[in-house]
């Protein structure tokens, strides 16, 4: 996966990987004994495959708000050093708190 922090484009996966995955959660969805699919299973695939983008985009925006966070503070904090780790993880938390996710 590679991080492309000023774009708004999603974390890119590449599309192979992408299809992979959704069609791996509907297949798992499918074997399941209580989910019965109401659509056809590509039309689920490509839902699934719509909320991983949404999702992932969701979880950009959350990183680069926590980084944005960081780089407010008066004095300069380097990325890599404890300091920099610890609030990150914790206005990266604020932030999923705050999205509900």
């Amino acid at each position: 996966m590679r991080v492309d922090i000023k774009s708004e484009e999603p974390y890119r996966i590449s599309r192979d990987k992408m299809n992979v995955l959704a069609r791996n959660i509907t297949e798992a969805l499918e074997a399941m004994e209580n989910v019965k699919l109401l659509k056809e299973k590509n039309s689920v695939r490509l839902e699934v495959r719509r909320l991983l983008e949404e999702l992932l985009l969701q979880e950009k925006r959350i990183d680069q708000e926590a980084r944005r966070k960081i780089e407010s503070q008066r004095r300069t904090i380097l990325e890599g050093s404890q300091e920099w780790d610890i609030l990150y993880r914790k206005y990266y938390n604020e932030e999923v708190k705050k999205h509900g996710i």
